[in-house]
Formats: C-alpha cells, sequence, structure tokens
C-alpha cells in the first residue's frame, strides 16, 4: 500500500482496494471497538472543526464513560501536564507519572547520556505504564514522550493510549511543521 501517493483516494467514495473489507468490518463490530468507534465518529460529526484537541479528549473520556485518566509525561513538559490536569480534574480522576520516575540511572542500562560528567536519568516508560496500570486508568494520555519511548509506553500500556502532545524539540512539539514548511522540506527531501 501506498496511499500517500495516491491521487484518486477512490476510498473516500468507496471503493475497496484492499480485499480486506469484510475482515475488518467485522472487528468493528466487536463491542470494545464499536464503541470507540462511535463515540470518535459522534465527536467529528457533532464538534467538526469546533473543538481543540483537548476538549475533544474531554468528550471523549466522559463519552466512553471514563472515570480514570493518566497522563504520560515528558519533564520538559511538566508545565503543559500540570494545566492539562488541572483542566481534567475539572470532570476525572486523574493520575500522571514524569518519565525520570524511579530516578533510573542511564549507566546501569548501557545507555547514552547527553553530558557525562554528572548523573542522569534516564526516561522510564515501562515503568510510567505500570504505574499507571496500578492506578487503574481507563485512558493513558502521552504529552511529550521521546521518540521510541512512547512506542514503549504504548505497548506496556493496559489502557488505551491517545497522544495530546508529539515531542519536537525544535519546532515546539509540531512535527508537522516540518511537513508543512517548504525550508524543512527542501531540508529533508533535497531532490524535490
Amino acid at each position: 500500500m501506498r496511499c500517500s501517493t495516491c491521487d484518486e483516494k477512490d476510498c473516500y467514495t468507496g471503493k475497496d482496494c484492499t480485499r480486506i473489507k469484510e475482515l475488518v468490518v467485522d472487528r468493528y463490530s466487536e463491542v470494545s471497538n464499536q464503541k470507540l468507534m462511535k463515540t470518535a465518529s459522534g465527536i467529528e460529526a457533532c464538534h467538526y472543526m469546533k473543538l481543540t484537541r483537548v476538549e475533544e479528549l474531554i468528550t471523549f473520556a466522559q463519552g466512553m464513560g471514563f472515570g480514570r485518566l493518566g497522563i504520560a509525561f515528558c519533564i520538559g513538559l511538566e508545565e503543559e501536564a500540570r494545566v492539562l490536569g488541572k483542566i481534567l480534574e475539572q470532570s476525572f480522576h486523574v493520575s500522571s507519572v514524569c518519565c525520570k520516575v524511579c530516578g533510573i540511572d542511564k549507566r546501569d542500562l548501557g545507555l547514552a547520556r547527553i553530558k557525562t560528567d554528572r548523573y542522569e536519568a534516564t526516561c522510564n516508560p515501562i515503568g510510567q505504564a505500570m504505574i499507571l496500570e496500578k492506578e487503574k486508568t481507563d485512558l493513558n494520555i502521552i504529552v511529550g514522550l521521546c521518540i521510541g519511548h512512547d512506542i514503549l509506553f504504548t505497548q506496556y500500556s493496559k489502557a488505551p493510549v491517545t497522544t495530546l502532545v508529539v515531542k519536537d524539540r525544535v519546532l515546539a512539539h509540531n512535527p508537522a511543521g516540518a511537513l508543512n514548511s517548504r525550508y524543512y522540506r527542501k531540508k529533508l527531501l533535497p531532490s524535490g
């Protein structure tokens, strides 16, 4: 599949070029998937271009009947996590876990360090997932975890995971900026 290079996008009007449509439709008939899809589709249908992602998150969690939300955040975005926590606490029980939880030394895991002249704790996405599991969260929210750490967190999280903030230290946590800016496109695709 290379949908990104397709100019027709006939799937938008019903064409199936995959031969898996029936199998996929069967998966959506599973109760847990059906509820997720109905809630997400309802938000899109009722609030299209009206709600921010934070507002959509709240509406989605309420629509799903979630009561306990977890925030797995990067220490570099602790202020954003604090604000998000205050917003969410108006409607939910919120637990939050910093990426440096447990204070594990990078040297203990044989990991590269940014500064070799001082102690450097590693990010701990598996620990974050384990702690939020103990908190019995219904939904976990990623706020700026590093690339790779977000993957491990998602892999080990027992609750479903959504990403609110994607870390991009260069583009103010807006990785789409590299795709939207002709300067970055030229840098990343020098041949055109």
